[in-house]
């Protein structure tokens, strides 16, 4: 059974920092690119970060370049996302997407809020 599952979503003072995680099973995890998208109220689903199934590439989306990290571990089936100097405009549901070919697998979702 596939399963992806974001976690450490949470409510951040601007400034301030969070790192996502995204634990996946069900399907061989090294061989996906992996991406964390988000989807603000009343906006489109936009891309943040994708990161090659080796982890050797990464690509970011500007408004996040410089603040965000991607990373993955193999071993242990995660990828995260860490975000530093975090922005109100940064709030939304954080996705978790795998990506193989014609596979593609989705979290649930995570909430992250930016707000003093």
């Amino acid at each position: 059974q596939v399963q992806v599952v974001e976690s450490g979503g949470g409510l951040v003072q601007p400034g301030g920092s969070l790192r996502l995680s995204c634990a996946a099973s069900g399907f061989t995890f090294s061989n996906f690119a992996m991406n964390w998208y988000r989807q603000a109220p009343g906006k489109e689903r936009e891309l943040v970060a994708r990161i090659s199934s080796g982890g050797g590439t990464t690509r970011y989306a500007d408004f996040v370049k410089g603040r965000f990290t991607i990373s993955r571990d193999n071993v242990n089936k995660r990828v995260y996302l860490q975000m530093n100097s975090l922005k109100p405009e940064d709030t939304a549901v954080y996705y978790c997407k795998a990506d193989f070919l014609r596979n593609s697998y989705w979290g649930q979702g995570t909430q992250v809020t930016i707000s003093s």
